[in-house]
């Protein structure tokens, strides 16, 4: 027996050092200093001059004390200065703390001090963030304002002092944080997950190998959504093939602008959400510009529903590539490739599946004990391999949690079938029980979603003093159409079996949406309320008696 600590297999103990992700841009910049890099509105930027700005900025941030393992708060809109920043803090060694630039500035100040920012780059149309900000960290030292100097450093003019001058590239080891990616809070306060350089390295090259094989330097990818969520994950896998991106120029996504541009730079790829899709292919500017150049168009976040998808493919033809996946597993969970997506029904199509295993990942599906289930048998979505994130940033309750036995549970539910293609249910917390009988909402509003009059749906579980919990659907009218509370529900009873039909049906104008665009259960349910429509059974008033 060897000695207690003597290294196993003769192999004598090693950093584990790895390459630092902001050496892909580095690379570009070598392989192709005068393509363009980066192109927003009528600006562009070659790789080299993008290089030389990172290179810039870092040095300008060095000399305000920010070094390795600092936090860098970003709040931004897309622009070029946020897509270099990314580059900025990984340069350093810092971590790169991108922000929703939707979110309140008391929901900054909170991510702010949750993740110890000692340093904040800030748009010049944030004063309100940036103050909150400061008065949430008493230590953050470093502030620089993108496009002005109201409050800080401008960002330009540090650039500019510093060009030709360059911070030392940090090493790091694999497990070196880069990146705290915030959940949404669906269930409660965001929580931070570590990304570090080696997962990352390993998420990057899986995207180009999954999602977008063959993607190579003369490409170039849109991006229709804020670069601080999936699509900053999309994005460092163009920089990493040398691809180009192109940034919208509005302030709102505008289909128009969103197709034109397509044409412009014959886009190859994009990543976005399925109500994104749904609303681009169904705006007549997509028959009004040519989109032949597109090979795929990359959908996470949730599931599509099948008519969307269907209406989809039959416009853009065979581009859609699906990926499941959470920011602590940087979607590499699973993919569905274009040639596995079908626009018509029949014996050989899956419909309602999410795919099959990314490369390198595994899947199980898991019982409330932890047992692997059989093919076909609903349970919690667990997952382990190299994607998987570091854990949750000073949070063990959360850490204890979301892992059981190495393997990282999702709080999805779903099923595998025999061949191992992945179907969601739901989120285990959209899950209700009525009358003993589980209901899984998505369901219910695939079926609603076939009817000619419904453009979207939710369903959400409320309290029912008869059977535990009923259904509630909120629906949007598509335009032009109309449909009765009653027609819809009796139209529905003979798809899907009686305890599963909602109690009732509101129709609204529009479905709340985060600011990643994927439609909000629980702003759903506030507004049920602020509404008066919940809870569906009133409290007994003395004049009741």
């Amino acid at each position: 027996m060897s000695a207690a600590g003597a290294p196993r297999g003769g192999v004598a103990p090693c950093s584990r050092r790895v390459m630092n992700l902001a050496h892909f841009l580095r690379r570009a910049a070598r392989r192709f200093p005068d393509a363009v890099g980066l192109a927003w509105g009528a600006r562009s930027w070659t790789w080299a001059e993008l290089d030389a700005r990172v290179d810039a900025m870092a040095a300008a941030l060095a000399a305000r004390g920010v070094t390795k393992g600092d936090r860098v708060l970003v709040q931004a809109r897309n622009s070029n200065q946020l897509f270099e920043s990314m580059f900025v803090g990984f340069r350093l060694g810092a971590i790169w703390v991108p922000t929703n630039f939707r979110q309140t500035p008391s929901e900054v100040a909170y991510l702010a001090s949750a993740s110890g920012a000692s340093a904040l780059i800030c748009g010049a149309g944030f004063p309100d963030h940036a103050a909150a900000v400061r008065a949430a960290c008493p230590d953050l030292n470093c502030v620089v304002e993108i496009g002005g100097t109201a409050f800080g450093a401008d960002y330009d003019a540090l650039v500019a002092e510093q060009l030709g001058r360059a911070a030392p590239v940090c090493g790091v080891e694999h497990d070196d944080p880069c990146w705290f990616f915030f959940t949404s809070g669906t269930t409660g306060r965001p929580k931070a997950a570590v990304l570090t350089h080696g997962q990352m390295a390993f998420v990057v090259t899986n995207h180009l190998c999954d999602l977008m094989p063959g993607t190579t330097e003369a490409d170039a990818s849109l991006v229709v959504a804020p670069l601080s969520h999936g699509a900053g994950i999309h994005q460092l896998a163009q920089v990493a093939a040398g691809t180009k991106t192109v940034l919208t120029a509005g302030e709102r996504l505008d289909p128009e602008e969103v197709w034109a541009l397509v044409e412009r730079w014959r886009i190859a790829n994009l990543f976005t959400v399925p109500t994104i899709v749904k609303l681009l292919t169904e705006h007549p500017a997509v028959a009004e510009h040519d989109h032949s150049s597109l090979r795929h168009v990359i959908y996470a976040g949730a599931p599509m529903y099948r008519a969307d998808q269907q209406h989809a493919l039959r416009v853009l033809g065979p581009v859609l590539v699906q990926y499941f996946g959470l920011g602590e597993v940087t979607g590499n969970i699973t993919v569905l490739p274009p040639r596995l997506h079908a626009a018509e029904d029949g014996p050989d199509v899956k419909v309602g599946t999410c795919g099959v295993e990314r490369t390198g990942m595994q899947v199980q599906i898991q019982d409330t004990e932890g047992r692997e289930l059989p093919p076909g048998e609903t349970g919690e979505i667990c997952v382990c391999g190299p994607a998987v994130f570091a854990g949750y940033y000073d949070n063990p309750e959360a850490n204890a949690a979301a892992f059981r036995d190495g393997w990282f549970r999702t709080g999805d539910l779903g099923h595998c079938d025999a061949e191992g293609f992945l179907f969601i249910t739901g989120r285990a917390s959209d899950m209700y029980i009525s009358g003993g009988s589980n209901v899984y909402p998505r369901e219910i509003e695939e079926k609603l979603l076939t009817h000619p009059a419904i453009s979207e749906a939710a369903i959400l579980g409320v309290p029912d003093r008869a059977w535990g919990e009923v259904g509630v659907a909120v629906c949007v009218a598509r335009p032009g159409a109309s449909v009765e509370e009653g027609e819809l529900i009796a139209w529905l009873s003979a798809a899907v079996a009686r305890y599963k039909l909602p109690r009732r049906v509101f129709f609204w104008e529009a479905l709340p949406k985060s600011g990643y665009g994927k439609i909000t259960k629980r702003a759903i349910r506030a507004e049920l309320e602020s509404r008066g429509d919940l809870p569906l059974e009133k409290p007994a008033q003395a004049s009741d008696r």
